[in-house]
């Protein structure tokens, strides 16, 4: 890691810290203020270099309408990427996406989903490996410029974390074998209810280590690249939603139908 990407690393945990810090008086005294992730955002800046990884990010919530932190964190990201496109998917829009793209099989599994965690865990396979692009957890922030971490010939770019790869930041060109496996073991371990630890297992990074195996995709490592929390918290995020977060849902109730066949561990 340079020194540069270190200081970068430092300095959006210190801002972060900041906002987060002042954004608990700040909705103490208005608590009811939200701010507006928008929808659509164009690159504020053109490139005429090629990229085989479309220069897009993609982001989901349960709603756009965000407490100041995250919206603190939604702005900082855009700073780091002036030359990408935003795009911003509600609940209601990921599902209409996958049932217009999505084959019958492939839509049948989504639909038996009942936590928005792991319907967004689908969902940001299946848009990277249909459209291509990048993918960021609401409350993931870069800490160097996207445009000097993707590289115009890099055909994917995966997270690296201290144990395995992540999947709160991808970068995929479309028609990613990687991520067609992904898939293939995602919908599997629907059909078949196959639901180990929860939605970490069942949607989750472990069914991209998964479809990763002993292949050496290109990757980077996370505190140089992409980190979470530092902006925001579970407080925040689910401000309007509280225990929202997917690690209050019980495995049994991730699935519809799901005492139609035993749980396996």
């Amino acid at each position: 890691m340079s020194l540069f990407v270190v200081v970068s690393n430092r300095f959006s945990k210190v801002v972060g810290t900041i906002v987060k810090s002042l954004s608990y008086p700040f909705h103490l005294a208005f608590p009811n203020k939200r701010f507006t992730i928008p929808k659509h955002s164009k690159a504020w800046l053109k490139s005429k270099t090629d990229y085989n990884i479309p220069k897009i990010i993609w982001q989901t919530n349960y709603t756009n309408k965000v407490s100041l932190p995250v919206y603190a964190n939604y702005l900082f990201n855009r700073l780091m990427s002036p030359g990408y496109e935003y795009r911003y998917v509600s609940t209601q829009e990921r599902e209409e996406f996958i049932r217009k793209y999505a084959s019958d099989e492939m839509y049948g599994a989504y639909e038996q989903l009942t936590d928005g965690a792991a319907q967004a865990d689908f969902w940001r396979i299946f848009v990277l490996n249909y459209y291509g692009g990048i993918y960021l957890d609401i409350d993931a922030h870069l800490v160097w410029p996207l445009g000097k971490i993707i590289r115009p010939e890099d055909a994917e770019l995966f997270l690296m974390t201290k144990k395995h790869y992540s999947n709160y930041f991808i970068a995929s060109r479309k028609n990613n074998p990687i991520l067609e496996k992904n898939l293939e073991i995602i919908v599997n371990n629907i059909k078949t209810k196959t639901i180990g630890g929860g939605v970490y297992d069942l949607t989750g990074p472990t069914t991209l280590n998964t479809a990763i195996g002993d292949k050496k995709p290109n990757h980077r490592f996370y505190r140089h690249t992409c980190i979470q929390g530092s902006f925001t918290n579970e407080y925040f995020q689910y401000i309007d939603k509280p225990r929202g977060k997917w690690t209050y849902v019980k495995s049994e109730d991730l699935l519809k139908n799901i005492n139609d066949k035993d749980a396996k561990s």
